[in-house]
């Protein structure tokens, strides 16, 4: 699983290269969030260890071991 910052997201990418959804802060929730690209039916394509990887990575930035990287567009 590869995280690649986008405007203060993470897109969540698979091995073989398919974006699965995003990883962004929730201000209402005060954590970061996964929100999936696929629709119910297609849950199946994030593999079980893709799922371990981004709750790791959501556990990682909600305790501060991470960081998504600001941009600066000026």
């Amino acid at each position: 699983m590869l995280f690649l910052s986008i405007q203060q997201e993470l897109d969540c990418i698979t091995d073989s290269g398919e974006i699965v959804g995003k990883i962004r802060f929730d201000d209402q929730q005060g954590k970061h969030i996964f929100y999936s690209h696929c629709e119910e039916a297609d849950a199946q394509n994030i593999s079980p260890s893709d799922e371990s990887a981004i709750a790791e990575r959501l556990r990682g930035l909600d305790s501060g071991q991470y960081q998504i990287p600001m941009q600066d567009d000026d």
